[in-house]
């Protein structure tokens, strides 16, 4: 099934590789995949079908996420693939190598050029006999790559007849708009939130907005880091926005008074300014009366 889905290239070899699928083991009354082909177009199956492995696939990204002290060798001398070994969790580098593995059974050959810009025939020997053939096109002036497997747009990874071409033109180093920053080992959390029964609804309140934060920015890096001039941009909003946020927490830390239920030690230390604490007729220093 997963060779139907992802090595259909077209609508008529999706339904012929469909239909052998089904004969082949005996799914044709199967009331499920009746229901899932009926509804098709070929990206809402696709997403249909990726639903189906996600829950499985997530899991095992975290788990080899926590595995950032060992390192997975090279199947190649490809510098491209240390490029990836350097940076992907252990999961998503297994799939990587898959592909440079693949690059083997892969003969390219250049078809049109001009002014930077290549057109390759990339021949795929899938068996003694039987070549599949895949239009690879590249850009050295913008470091660009695109194959009609489309492997990149739909696993975020780059295909073997890509790396094929790469190879052929002696790269040495892919763009970081192919190297995806939510598959990174270096990708932390920076705090967690200790719950406990004063503050819950509080940090619970944080943590969603923790992971709103977080999913928004994950995408702003993604996008800035297309080329560097929208890096470039990125940093200085990052700096701007920074610069804001630090001048309200202190001008509300410069307001705040003993009488807040949220004062602690930290901030009572802070208030040196007499006028701005209304101490209403209490003794200066209450930190002797403070109950924690």
């Amino acid at each position: 099934m997963s060779q139907v889905v992802w090595n259909s290239h077209s609508k008529d070899s999706f339904d012929r590789n469909w239909n052998d699928f089904l004969l082949n083991f005996g799914l044709v009354d199967n009331k499920w995949l009746s229901d899932l082909y009926e509804d098709r177009s070929l990206i809402q199956f696709v997403k249909q079908y990726d639903n189906c492995l996600g829950s499985r696939e997530q899991a095992k990204r975290e788990s080899d996420a926590t595995d950032f002290y060992t390192v997975i060798p090279c199947a190649t001398k490809s510098s491209i693939e240390a490029q990836f070994q350097d940076v992907y969790t252990h999961q998503k580098f297994r799939e990587v190598q898959a592909q440079f593995r693949g690059k083997a059974n892969c003969i390219t050959r250049l078809t049109n050029s001009a002014l930077g810009y290549s057109v390759y025939e990339v021949g795929e020997q899938v068996s003694s006999s039987i070549f599949n053939k895949f239009v690879v096109t590249y850009d050295s002036v913008a470091a660009e790559i695109k194959c009609q497997c489309l492997l990149f747009e739909s696993r975020g990874i780059l295909c073997r007849h890509a790396l094929s071409v790469l190879s052929f033109e002696q790269v040495s180093q892919v763009s970081l708009r192919y190297i995806l920053e939510r598959w990174s080992k270096k990708v932390k959390r920076r705090h967690t939130h200790i719950k406990n029964s004063h503050d819950e609804p509080l940090l619970e309140q944080r943590s969603k907005s923790f992971d709103e934060l977080v999913f928004r920015s994950q995408n702003i890096c993604e996008f800035a880091s297309e080329s560097e001039e929208l890096t470039v941009i990125l940093h200085r909003a990052y700096d701007t926005v920074m610069i804001e946020m630090e001048e309200l927490k202190a001008k509300r830390k410069g307001t705040s008074s003993l009488s807040h239920e949220d004062a602690n030690l930290e901030s009572v230390n802070e208030l040196q300014s007499p006028p701005r604490i209304r101490t209403r007729g209490r003794p200066k220093n209450r930190l002797g009366s403070k109950k924690y």
